[in-house]
């Protein structure tokens, strides 16, 4: 029989009330949401890494160079 904890308490599945087993299902797929999104931030985070050390290197800065304009160089977004 399917077993799941929850504080440290084991429950068995086949024994939670259909309302309860809707909710563990929501809690899984939250919790598969939440790892595939920070599966995506780790991606994205990597790129933009990626990004700024040839932005860097583009504008003739180290790749440990602070990407901050020199004076007079306006940046807009």
């Amino acid at each position: 029989m399917p077993i799941v904890r929850i504080d440290d308490v084991e429950y068995e599945i086949d024994h939670l009330s259909e309302e309860a087993k809707a909710h563990l299902t929501s809690l899984k797929y939250a919790d598969q949401k939440i790892a595939e999104l920070q599966r995506d931030l780790a991606i994205v985070q990597t790129a933009r890494a990626s990004y700024a050390t040839l932005l860097r290197e583009l504008l003739g800065l180290g790749a440990d160079a602070p990407l901050t304009p020199p004076p007079g160089l306006l940046v807009r977004h």
